[in-house]
């Protein structure tokens, strides 16, 4: 029997655990709730306890497994095996993950930054098709992303590598960013951001939307609601979604012109308005970059879902 991989997808909320063939392929999945009490020193005793039960329940050994790769926010160490900075997880110490988790279990692991983590996921099994060149773009409540070429991941030097959202893309009315600067993707392209573009056309818009009934009367505005009254031909509604597509073709078009993927890959919960989103997209994609990238480099919609962190946590042992 070929040995196996776990994955580990940690979030603020829940930790996702999966075990997978050396092809990608999940076996199994479960999970567990995120304990961040006491600055969260409960998070990694209750990882290594929740993978020694599993073990123990299906009869498998450390020797069936190549190893475990993990996914973490904050500011992650992949040659220590390191993280801090993950406010989620009120990790503002370093924590030594990899030394305790193989102390623990005695299998190798492997930890990246979760953003790059789901970048490898789609690379690898997901829209990315196993291409060593993929650039992923997470439209979230903020925007993230993950970078890689001729198939390692991009970290950069100082571990910043792929943040996407910092992109300046917003010349017109930019908006303070939590990064301290103003204008990034992240204030006009992220669930938040579409909601920011809403109030800011909202206030130039005299007509009778139907989006710009629900801001006037005070009613709480998401990008779905958005994306779907602009399928329906909403006006102020197109005017936000034309200006989102225009913000985030540009980020795309000179991403595309410096790193030249094969495919860019658009996740996060945004990206569930599918095709309408693309449609958009790729035509200011076109307008703003040369033949030989319009030709070569592709945008498409992610498809691993929330499986992406753990398959390419999984990615990870074996790079």
């Amino acid at each position: 029997m070929s040995k196996k991989i776990i994955g580990i997808d940690l979030g603020g909320t829940s930790i996702k655990f999966a075990i997978l063939t050396q092809e990608g392929e999940i076996q199994e999945k479960w999970s567990i709730k995120t304990n961040v009490l006491d600055e969260g020193s409960h998070i990694v005793p209750d990882i290594i306890e929740s993978i020694q039960h599993k073990l123990s329940t299906h009869g498998l050994t450390k020797d069936d497994f190549v190893g475990i790769g993990m996914g973490s926010p904050g500011v992650v160490d992949s040659q220590a095996g390191t993280v801090i900075g993950a406010y989620n997880l009120d990790w503002k110490e370093l924590q030594p993950v990899k030394e305790q988790i193989e102390s623990a279990l005695e299998i190798p692991f492997f930890i990246d930054n979760d953003a790059n983590v789901a970048a490898l996921g789609e690379q690898w099994v997901g829209a990315g098709e196993n291409n060593p060149n993929v650039v992923f773009m997470t439209l979230g409540t903020g925007v993230g992303g993950g970078v890689v070429a001729d198939g390692r991941l991009l970290h950069g030097v100082a571990g910043a590598a792929g943040e996407l959202g910092h992109i300046t893309v917003d010349f017109d009315a930019p908006i303070a960013c939590t990064c301290g600067k103003k204008g990034c993707l992240e204030t006009v392209a992220s669930a938040t951001g579409i909601v920011n573009l809403t109030r800011r056309y909202a206030e130039e818009y005299a007509g009778q939307a139907q989006l710009k009934k629900m801001i006037d009367d005070g009613q709480e505005v998401t990008a779905k609601d958005v994306f779907d009254l602009a399928k329906e031909g909403d006006d102020l509604a197109l005017i936000v979604y034309k200006n989102f597509s225009r913000y985030l073709g540009i980020a795309c078009a000179n991403i595309a012109s410096v790193l030249n993927p094969a495919y860019i890959v658009i996740g996060g919960g945004v990206s569930a308005a599918g095709d309408f989103l693309l449609k958009g997209l790729q035509e200011t994609y076109d307008a703003n970059t040369f033949p030989q990238i319009r030709t070569s480099t592709k945008l498409s919609l992610a498809n691993l879902g929330n499986d992406a962190g753990v398959i390419g946590a999984a990615s990870l042992v074996l790079k």
